[in-house]
């Protein structure tokens, strides 16, 4: 045979999934896209077509949904744990499971009288959580993306390399924003160990990341992911690991003076935000001893 099977896996990607919890007149609601990637003994279905070994994608489709009835949703990746669990262990074929999900979230609406079933989305981030389990070992990946934050001053870049093809001029005062799309990965790697409160580590994840952001005096964006990574693991003892993909989302003074007007003034300026082209940082941050693990690109993850 001139060929061998190299990688494979199968799965039903993109399995929307809601969950309503009724808590008397009091609801709760867990909105996810959860996809699912199986590998392990199957060369022959894709050497002689065989389907012996293959649990056809429907059925793991139909799982992502019983899951949800039965055992409930108390977060991405402990959903996603069950799944990963129960795909390796009930079928001999399957040696590894990835499941991706991402988590939308919604808001209560306040009414009076009424309002504990009513919902907007908040559409500040989307929610994301990436499982993998081999039948012994686990890793947990979690993260956002979507997260549009901007820093109105405190924000300079000066001195870096010019050639004959610079036009930038330095900013010793600028505004500075991006939409955050980051991964961190937890340390947690078997049922051995102290499974960690994955909703109140996103949370507290999430916190940490805004906070450096706003509080670093940024000399470049560069400075400011890392400020970021480090805050997460120095306070977060369960995460060895976050990468970071920042797009600096440009914002230029508007040329006013045609018109007779002053701009970048002390009561305020205008500016014009450019969506494209951009400038892309992007980095990793890790605790010391520990090795990087994370794909450098994001959108594989």
């Amino acid at each position: 045979m001139p060929t061998i099977l190299g990688q494979n896996q199968y799965g039903k990607a993109e399995n929307r999934v809601v969950k309503i919890t009724r808590d008397g007149a009091t609801h709760h609601i867990k909105d996810l896209n959860v996809s699912v990637a199986l590998s392990g003994d199957m060369e022959e279905v894709h050497y002689s077509g065989s389907n012996a070994n293959v649990l056809p994608t429907d059925t793991t489709k139909n799982t992502v949904y019983a899951f949800a009835r039965e055992h409930g949703i108390e977060s991405a990746e402990q959903f996603g744990i069950h799944l990963a669990r129960h795909f390796v262990t009930s079928q001999d074929a399957i040696h590894r499971a990835r499941i991706r999900v991402e988590e939308y979230a919604w808001e209560r609406i306040e009414a009076a009288g009424k309002g504990e079933h009513s919902f907007v989305r908040t559409g500040q981030e989307t929610r994301l959580a990436q499982i993998t389990y081999d039948g012994e070992t686990w890793e947990v990946v979690s993260g956002l993306k979507d997260l549009t934050v901007l820093n109105s001053t405190d924000s300079e870049f000066w001195g870096y390399v010019k050639d004959k093809y610079t036009t930038l001029k330095e900013a010793y005062d600028r505004v500075l924003a991006t939409s955050v799309s980051a991964r961190w990965r937890f340390n947690w790697t078997g049922d051995a160990e102290l499974m960690p409160d994955w909703e109140t580590s996103y949370g507290e994840v999430r916190k940490h990341l805004l906070r450096a952001f706003a509080e670093t005096y940024s000399l470049s964006l560069q400075q400011t992911l890392y400020q970021m990574g480090t805050r997460i693991i120095d306070r977060r003892d369960e995460i060895d690991e976050v990468r970071f993909s920042l797009p600096n989302s440009h914002h230029f003074l508007v040329d006013l003076e045609p018109f007779g007007l002053k701009n970048d003034t002390a009561d305020g300026a205008v500016y014009i935000a450019a969506d494209r082209p951009y400038g892309l940082i992007e980095g990793t941050v890790l605790r010391d001893g520990c090795e990087a693990r994370i794909p450098v690109d994001l959108s594989n993850v």
